[in-house]
């Protein structure tokens, strides 16, 4: 008996494309004279619809990033085949108006004025593209582009620089849009419109230099020398006799150029 005929095997142009929103209505208003909220939708539905239309196996997955929240907006693939990415308009309006009560009843937020929940989206998007890593063998090429126009926030450097290790691990690039005038120190612009196969074929441009520096956790400020702790790593742009993190007392506090100095001057001094 001859074996089955196996189903279409999903190939390399068949894409999940996880796209983040910033939905931060501070943002929004301070480029509402030259770029309002309402446009970049309109280029952004063009987009989701091209990729929707070149391939039928196509997938994608839309998250809003809010200031106090994010949640999931639009997914192609809980509805019926002809859906369309218009859908996701509604849900978007609902979310940007839960989003703003959450800032009304807590107006000292954590995440800096004027920042959005990077951190969360990232996390929600490798999440999503985790269950359809266990979903079977066979599966679109999952990719993230961030369409992101606030400041970063130093509050969440720790976990977006842990998503995007997850995400390398992974093997799932993530592409960005940076809106605007505002530099980002996580996110490089990136040439996000073809999918991975195609870009074999592409001559893509040369990446320009990354800011690697840390943040201090106690200031939350990007640093260019601080001290490590001995212990649990954490960054500070001060020498602490106390681990504000684990709370720990580390013998030796290091510095991130490599110079070590003591907790204790008189430890040294009895070394002598």
């Amino acid at each position: 008996m001859s074996p089955p005929v196996p189903s279409k095997i999903l190939t390399d142009d068949v894409s999940l494309l996880m796209v983040l929103i910033d939905s931060n209505p501070h943002f929004w208003s301070s480029i509402k004279p030259h770029f309002s909220f309402s446009k970049f939708l309109s280029h952004v539905l063009a987009f989701l619809n091209s990729i929707l239309l070149l391939n039928q196996l196509n997938q994608v997955v839309v998250i809003a990033t809010g200031i106090n929240s994010c949640g999931y907006v639009f997914d192609s693939s809980s509805g019926s085949v002809s859906q369309r990415a218009e859908s996701l308009l509604p849900k978007l309006e609902e979310f940007a108006e839960n989003d703003e009560s959450l800032s009304e009843r807590d107006d000292d937020s954590g995440n800096g004025v004027g920042s959005s929940l990077l951190s969360g989206s990232l996390s929600m998007a490798l999440c999503y593209i985790q269950r359809v890593f266990r979903s079977g063998p066979l599966h679109p090429q999952p990719r993230i582009i961030c369409l992101h126009g606030s400041p970063d926030g130093p509050g969440q450097y720790v976990a977006i620089m842990n998503s995007i290790f997850s995400a390398q691990r992974s093997m799932v690039p993530i592409d960005s849009c940076v809106i605007g005038i505002q530099h980002s120190a996580f996110l490089q612009q990136t040439v996000f419109a073809t999918d991975l196969h195609s870009r074999n074929f592409l001559q893509l441009p040369k990446p320009v230099g990354v800011d690697f520096r840390a943040s201090c956790f106690c200031h939350k400020n990007t640093i260019d020398m601080g001290f490590i702790c001995s212990v649990c790593l954490s960054i500070f742009c001060k020498h602490q006799k106390k681990c504000s993190t684990c709370g720990m007392l580390p013998n030796v506090c290091r510095s991130i150029f490599g110079q070590a100095q003591t907790r204790d001057p008189s430890a040294s001094q009895q070394r002598k």
